[in-house]
Formats: C-alpha cells, sequence, structure tokens
C-alpha cells in the first residue's frame, strides 16, 4: 500500500535533478553553512557560472573558484562547442560505392564523411541526435610526438562561423603537440572536450562509448568524461594487453592500452558480454572425438586434458562432462549464494535411494516449486561412473552428496566483458595483408579489438560511429560482424583528410591523405569479406556514401545579410552559390530536416521538373527552375510529409499565389520549406 506524501512536490529538488541530468558538468559541491561543532556543512549545488556559460555565446568572466577540474581557454572550449557553424556536407559520387560494392552507386547506408570531425559532428547533431548506440574513437594520444587539431581559440564565436574548418596551405588542420609546448595538456584537452560534448547528444539513451587511450592523458580524459557523460555513468575501464612492448624509457616494458566506457543513461542497465574464448576450439575438439567414435569415459579426459593444455579460465573448463552426443556440461552448485542471509530447506530426494540428499548449509538456491519443475523422476539416467542425471539435475551416487544443476556450455558462451583482454590480432599485419603487404598507416587498431567491443553490446541493427576513424578499422569490424551474424549494422565514419607526406610509401602508392587510404581499406575489405563468404554475404552491405565538409551552399547574404548594401543584395537574387547542384541542396535540406544521410533516395520526373523522393516520399524535393502548377499539384497529391522548393523557382506569380491553396486542397499537413 502506497502512502500519501501529504506535501506539495519538491520543485527545486526536481529542477535541480533536471539541470544535473541536462548540464552533469555543472554539478558541483558548495558550503552551505557550518553545523554546532562548526564543520563546513557541504552540498550537491548547481553551478550558476557554468550554467551561464552553457548558454552565453561569449566567455562569462569573474567565476568563483571551486572543487572543479578546468584549464586555460576551458571556457572558449565550451563557446566553441556551441558555436554554429554556416557549412554543409556534400556528396561525392566519385568515391561512393554501392551495397553491393559497385562503384559511384549511393544506395548504401554507411556514411563516410572526410572533414574536420567537430564540424561533422555538429552537422550531424541534429539529424543524429539520440541516434547512436554506440561510438568508438581512437584520438591522439598526446604522447608528444602525436598530431592534435589546432581549433582557433583566438576568434570569437563569430569568427568562427566564418573560418572554422578552413584549412591552412598545408591542406590541413594537425599541429604537432610537443611535450615541450607549454600548453601540452590544455591543447589536447581544448581539442577533445568540445568534440566529446557534441558526441554525447548523437548517443542514445542507452548508448555507450569506448574511447582508447594510454596513461599520458588517462586521468585527464577520465576528468573530462566523468564532467561530460557524468560519473555516475562510468562503467569501467578496459585494460587491452597489446603483447608488443613499449621502451618508455622509464625502465618498464609497456604491453597495455586503456578503453574508458561510459553510457549515456546508467538506467539503461545495459551488460556488456563477450563470447567465451577459445569456444570454438573446444566445439571443433569434441567434433573430432565423436567423429572418432571415442568412447564418453575416454573423451572426457581427453577433453580435460585439452583443457589443461589451453589453459582456459574457469568459464569453460567448468563444462567438462559429456552427453551420449558429446556436448559439454557443468555442475553449478546449487547453494543459496548470498552469504548474509539464507535461502529455503526442503528435502530432494535421490532418484535412486529415494532418500533425502544433504542440503547445503545456506539453504537451497530455489524454491521448492522451481527445483521440482528441473527433476523428472520417470526418466533417470545413470552414467558410466555411478551417478544419475534426473531431469537437468545431478545426483552421486548416494545421498550423502549435494545435488548440482546442469548447464551446457553451448547454452552459456558468453560472459561479462573482462575488464583485462589480450588479443592476438596484429593490427599493422592486418592492413598490410589488405594493401599487398604495403605499409601505409602507422598502429592500427586490430579489427578483433573492435569487433569485441562491437559485440559486447549485443546490438545488430542499429548506427555506430567512429570520428577518428584513420584507418578507417572501425568499418572493416562492422562488415566483419554482419557478415558472421547477418547483421544490419550502419557506420559513420569521420575522418580530417590530413596530407600524407611526400615520404611515406602511401604517398607514392597515390593515396594523398589519410581517407583515402581508409576508403580504399574499406573498399577492398568488403570485396575480400564477399568473396570469401559468397554464400551468406549475399544482402551484405560493403558500400557507404562519401561526403566532404563544405561551406553552406547558401552565399554569405544568406547568413549575414546586414554586412551588404542593398546595391549587393540584389546580386544575390539566387542565393544558391552557383557552384552547387541539386544534390548538394537535397543533402543539406535533409540535414536541415533531420533526414537520415542513409535514407534512400530516387530521382523522378514531374512535369518535365526533377523530384527527389526521400525515404519512400518522405520529402520531395525539386530544385529546378520554372516550376508550373501542374508539378506542385502532382507533388501535393503524393502527400509527403516535407515539401521543399527554392524560393525563386516558381515560374510565375499566379503558381506562387495559388502555391498554398494547391497544398490546402490535396496535402493540407505537408510541411511546406522553400530555400
Amino acid at each position: 500500500m502506497e502512502k500519501l506524501k501529504m506535501q506539495t512536490p519538491d520543485l527545486a529538488g526536481e529542477n535541480f535533478r533536471k539541470l544535473a541530468a541536462m548540464f552533469p558538468n555543472a554539478v558541483t559541491e558548495t558550503i552551505t553553512g557550518y553545523d554546532e561543532n562548526g564543520i563546513a556543512i557541504i552540498e550537491r549545488a548547481i553551478d550558476a557560472d557554468v550554467l551561464r556559460q552553457e548558454i552565453s555565446a561569449q566567455v562569462v568572466e569573474g567565476a568563483q573558484e571551486r572543487y572543479q577540474f578546468t584549464w586555460p581557454d576551458k571556457k572558449k572550449s565550451v563557446v566553441l562547442a556551441n558555436a554554429p557553424i554556416a557549412k554543409t556536407l556534400r556528396l561525392d559520387r566519385g568515391k561512393s560505392v554501392g551495397r553491393d560494392g559497385t562503384p559511384g552507386e549511393i544506395d548504401s547506408e554507411n556514411i563516410y564523411i572526410e572533414g574536420d570531425n567537430l564540424d561533422a559532428l555538429k552537422l550531424l547533431q541534429e539529424t543524429y541526435l539520440g541516434k547512436v548506440k554506440m561510438i568508438y574513437i581512437d584520438p591522439p594520444y598526446n604522447t608528444g610526438s602525436d598530431f592534435i587539431y589546432e581549433d582557433d581559440f583566438s576568434q570569437e564565436a563569430g569568427g568562427y562561423l566564418e573560418n572554422s574548418g578552413q584549412y591552412d596551405e598545408e591542406g590541413n588542420r594537425l599541429v604537432q603537440n610537443l611535450e615541450s609546448n607549454g600548453r601540452f595538456h590544455t591543447d589536447w584537452l581544448n581539442m577533445l572536450y568540445p568534440r566529446l560534448r557534441i558526441a554525447k547528444d548523437l548517443l542514445s539513451d542507452d548508448g555507450v562509448i569506448f574511447i582508447s587511450i594510454d596513461n599520458c592523458e588517462f586521468d585527464n580524459l577520465t576528468k573530462i568524461c566523468n564532467e561530460i557523460f557524468g560519473a555516475g555513468n562510468f562503467i569501467d575501464c578496459i585494460t587491452w594487453n597489446t603483447r608488443v612492448p613499449k621502451n618508455d624509457n622509464r625502465g618498464l616494458g609497456n604491453i597495455h592500452q586503456y578503453i574508458l566506457v561510459y553510457t549515456k543513461n546508467k538506467k539503461s542497465d545495459r551488460q556488456f558480454t563477450m563470447q567465451k574464448d577459445g569456444l570454438d576450439d573446444v566445439f571443433d575438439f569434441l567434433g573430432k572425438l565423436k567423429k572418432q567414435g571415442v568412447p564418453i569415459p575416454n573423451a572426457e579426459a581427453e577433453l580435460k586434458k585439452f583443457y589443461h593444455k589451453k589453459g582456459y579460465d574457469r568459464g569453460i573448463t567448468l563444462y567438462n562432462a559429456l552427453d551420449n552426443n558429446y556436448q559439454p556440461w557443468g555442475k553449478i552448485n546449487m547453494s543459496w549464494p548470498n552469504s548474509d542471509t539464507f535461502g529455503p530447506t526442503y528435502d530432494v530426494l535421490h532418484p535412486a535411494t529415494g532418500k533425502p540428499t544433504k542440503r547445503p548449509d545456506r539453504g537451497w538456491r530455489w524454491n521448492q516449486e522451481t527445483f521440482n519443475g528441473h527433476l523428472d523422476y520417470e526418466h533417470v539416467i545413470q552414467r558410466y561412473d555411478g551417478s544419475y542425471i534426473c531431469g537437468d539435475i545431478w545426483f552421486a551416487k548416494d545421498e550423502n552428496t549435494q545435488p548440482s544443476s546442469i548447464k551446457y556450455l553451448k547454452d552459456v558462451g558468453k560472459m561479462l566483458l573482462r575488464t583485462v583482454i589480450s588479443l592476438k590480432s596484429d593490427g599493422g599485419v592486418e592492413l598490410e595483408n589488405i594493401f599487398g603487404e604495403k605499409s601505409y598507416f602507422s598502429n592500427p587498431k586490430p579489427t578483433a579489438l573492435i569487433e569485441l567491443l562491437l559485440n559486447s553490446i549485443d546490438e545488430d541493427n542499429a548506427i555506430f560511429m567512429d570520428f577518428f576513424s584513420g584507418s578507417a578499422t572501425t568499418a572493416h569490424a562492422i562488415m566483419n560482424l554482419n557478415a558472421i551474424n547477418r547483421g544490419s549494422r550502419k557506420y559513420i565514419m569521420v575522418q580530417l583528410p590530413e596530407k600524407t607526406k611526400d615520404t611515406d610509401a602511401a604517398f607514392k602508392a597515390g593515396y594523398k591523405n589519410i581517407c583515402e587510404i581508409g576508403e580504399e581499406r574499406i573498399r577492398r575489405a568488403g570485396k575480400k569479406i564477399k568473396e570469401e563468404s559468397s554464400m551468406t554475404t549475399e544482402d551484405l552491405d560493403i558500400g557507404f556514401r562519401v561526403f566532404h565538409v563544405d561551406s553552406s551552399n547558401m552565399q554569405d547574404v544568406y547568413y549575414r545579410p546586414a554586412d551588404f548594401n542593398q546595391g549587393q543584395i540584389e546580386l544575390f537574387a539566387d542565393n544558391i552559390k552557383p557552384d552547387r547542384t541539386p544534390e548538394d541542396l537535397l543533402f543539406q535540406v535533409m540535414l536541415d530536416l533531420g533526414i537520415l544521410l542513409s535514407s534512400e533516395i530516387e530521382e523522378t520526373e514531374i512535369a518535365g521538373k526533377k523530384v527527389f523522393s526521400v525515404a519512400g516520399g518522405y520529402l520531395l524535393a525539386c530544385f529546378d527552375s520554372d516550376v508550373t502548377e501542374e508539378t506542385v499539384t502532382e507533388i501535393a497529391k503524393r502527400q509527403p510529409y516535407y515539401a521543399v522548393f527554392r524560393d525563386s523557382s516558381m515560374a510565375s506569380d499566379s503558381v506562387i499565389v495559388n502555391f498554398e491553396q494547391i497544398f490546402e486542397t490535396y496535402s493540407p499537413r505537408t510541411q511546406r520549406k522553400v530555400l
């Protein structure tokens, strides 16, 4: 029976919870008074200065010092994360690949974006808000030789709006961050902080982010992640045994890196699992024993020797008994698991002697009704060692031994993802095999590592993202998993087109930047996967749509009319840049309206005008000139959710006058938009 609260709601507490959920970085601790002994009373609070900064496009000065993690320019990195940009994504058909591998097709649901990942994240943040199930990134580790993104903190938001993402004369925005730099940690934090803030918004409520890092910035990364995602959403830190010692000149051979794991919302109660190491080898081994007809007692002995030789953990070695079909099973203790409480006590009769068996000291794990449901006294099997199988309960020769439940290895093939991972895969060798034994990329992650992380969340039909894509290991891993379990995972890769050096093997082979290496890796890997498993990969999507970050399709006057006089404005009667195509306009419209870039796109002709149909007619867009009432009427009759035209495209004043009436007649619910 629920009690009445008999008081008005705690609105202050509710408001605090709402603000804390929206702005976890504003949660702090402050002194609210002192008790009778003079001890300070500390309570959680909302940092008003941080809150003011979140809704301000300018740096808020005069903040009071509090318990918080800060660094020079932190406020400006907040401004950078929140500042708008006048940019768009433009499709590159020439680099795109269809879902079956056909060059130039755009029917794939995978996305590859060339450009500054901060710009790309901003362009995606409305369309993909809450839609990404998992993000994996392998950012620069800040080892003193890494290159990091150089964001211009000398500009205010307005300057950033115009100039962000413009490459220098070298064609990139990366700078080497040497340890001699007085802003060594500051520059790295300012680079990563705004990108993680936006990335958080892209995650679904039950989404998760994995971030690779080494010990150089591990502590600082943990602090900014606690601030951005909330310390309560920290899951754990995975230690990856790389197996290859790194000489750090400190007297130790470093063979590990870290992977921080955070969820968007801890209330999602997500489980992270992994297949037990060696499972396939075990079943292959038993298959050979069965084929040879090895007697069950001998087969069990051989299985135990096999376990000992391989050194498997208890998650596998527990399952060392075999049924008549050579399926391994193990005995599970039926004692009450909690040492502080007691379970139920009752008699369980032995199937052969009929006497009560030994009870666990703390009672049974199951209640009597559940236990009885697992027993089958009508069909009892006696094993070669004198023990008995009754239903799915194991009994010893007599009643003096506590019975156990039976679990088959095939039914418990997964376990919780371990916080220590050791893999035999080598990402460098793997990449060289794809490129004909050529080394084009330094220290790529192995696909086995990414597959392990991807598979841990048990989502085979979701969107995954990597905005430090590098050699595109994540895309390769996703295709591998989809081929294995016929999943339909989709990916979004983002990579700055960092130029290769003219002395590099990649440059000499014709790869002018990292994006070209990553894109070619996806093409080759997809083709190889198809060739090796042609029977099971017929519908596998090995393609991707390539976009690059570019300036807006709109003339500057569209965004800053105050900067132009009337005479100049007349020169821009058409506010679209002259080098932009209808397809360019379509994808900017899709971004503005929140329509996924991977949506199906069809081109059709209505009354002589090209019309784009997106997502099965959800959006109909016509950017041709001289659009007649016939075209408008036919589009309205198809009743799209959105209908988009150029504001200068109508053939006559009468079409403009009748436009609204046509839609009111045929499709009043359609949202009408113009460029």
